[in-house]
């Protein structure tokens, strides 16, 4: 996906065109001149909020791995429920994250960017362990390859870009299996990872899980140090370095793609045109409703400049709707309203998720085209603050 400036951009996202070139118009409409000062005090904040939420995945992604490190040591239904439980509360605080993507930051850079190894999706689940029909597919099925951090991560996405062999959503499929019921999650039993249990292979998905986890924490530590405050050659000093307007526009950026491109239309369009278990984004669990609020919170969290943490502590500070409101109060008031309808009405989505997009479900279909109409909207209101500040997009490739 390449982005030469905003309405090629939007063009991209609602599948029009593809942008190659620098063909497009610039964006037409009034501008305004950016507080640069005021800027810099919410590029300080934003980076505050990414730092504490990385933290917080870092945090809760460890406690995650101590569940798992259990389960594995002593495999039960109990330990298997706690390692389940301890995923899902490590989802809520990392989901609020992803709306530091998209601009070539430490998350998603072409060069180091771990985003493949944390959060890959769509997956073939079989790519991994058996899957029903076929009880030998997978890696932890094939006793010629190596389970460590190095050869899964060599795995990860090769040959197709849904060979996914690390991150939440292996974890996740490891815990839960196949998601193969109407009313409920997957339901893999612990007896897979007991030697002579209900499935072959037991000891390599012990490690499998175990190695996974691992990579993940080891992951989350990098974009912690990457936003460290008192680091002074890290992602966050080179952006409070930057100038105002370049690191303004990279937060907006991401504001920008994750609302309608991504969350809107990467994510539920699929599911809901297919109807499909496969194409919702947390299929094993049935977590997917949870995505969807706190990926919509994250960009809540982005435009007001605030963010409560996992131990309930609360970081404020000037933010990207002050910025805004100093050029354009009106549209300021527009952004953050549209902001807390697709938030309410990500709220509003039951749970499970694969039974909302059901297509004999009138009523779940409407829930989940309001919140894609919702992000359209929000995307539509977020570019016009691009406009505002004369800005273009910057190449994303």
């Amino acid at each position: 996906m390449k982005f030469q400036d905003l309405t090629c951009m939007a063009l991209v996202a609602l599948g029009a065109i593809g942008c190659g070139d620098d063909s497009s118009d610039p964006p037409t409409g009034e501008t305004a001149e950016l507080d640069a000062e005021l800027a810099a005090e919410a590029i300080e904040g934003y980076a505050d909020i990414v730092h504490a939420s990385y933290a917080d995945s870092l945090s809760t992604a460890q406690a995650l791995k101590a569940e798992i490190d259990a389960f594995l040591e002593e495999p039960s239904e109990a330990g298997l429920t706690a390692a389940r439980d301890a995923w899902k509360a490590a989802r809520e605080p990392y989901l609020q994250t992803e709306v530091y993507r998209f601009y070539e930051g430490p998350i998603d850079n072409a060069e180091d960017g771990p985003e493949g190894f944390i959060n890959a999706w769509p997956m073939d689940e079989s790519y991994i362990d058996y899957v029903e029909g076929d009880d030998d597919s997978g890696i932890i099925n094939d006793p010629d390859e190596t389970i460590d951090a190095e050869t899964l991560m060599g795995l990860n996405e090769v040959g197709s870009d849904d060979h996914i062999a690390t991150g939440y959503h292996a974890i996740e499929f490891l815990l839960w299996g196949q998601d193969l019921s109407d009313d409920g999650p997957g339901a893999r039993p612990y007896t897979d990872f007991v030697d002579g249990g209900t499935a072959a292979n037991q000891d390599r998905r012990r490690q499998y899980l175990s190695v996974v986890t691992d990579l993940l924490v080891e992951h989350l530590e990098g974009l912690v140090e990457a936003w460290d405050p008192d680091a002074s050659d890290d992602y966050r000093a080179e952006l409070l370095e930057a100038e105002p307007a370049d690191a303004f526009q990279r937060i907006l950026t991401g504001l920008i793609v994750l609302s309608g491109f991504e969350t809107g239309r990467e994510r539920l369009t699929p599911a809901l045109s297919t109807g499909e278990q496969e194409d919702e984004h947390s299929c094993f669990s049935d977590n997917t409703h949870r995505d969807m609020v706190q990926d919509v919170r994250g960009m809540q969290n982005v435009f007001t400049g605030r963010y409560e943490t996992v131990d309930g502590d609360t970081i404020s500070g000037t933010s990207l709707h002050d910025v805004i409101e100093a050029a354009d109060d009106e549209l300021a008031r527009a952004i953050e309203a549209q902001i807390s309808e697709s938030l309410e009405l990500a709220e509003d989505l039951r749970a499970p998720f694969d039974q909302e997009i059901k297509p004999d479900n009138e009523a779940g279909n409407a829930r989940v085209e309001a919140l894609i109409d919702a992000l359209a909207d929000q995307e539509a209101d977020l570019e016009e603050a691009f406009v505002l500040f004369g800005f273009t997009v910057p190449v994303v490739e």
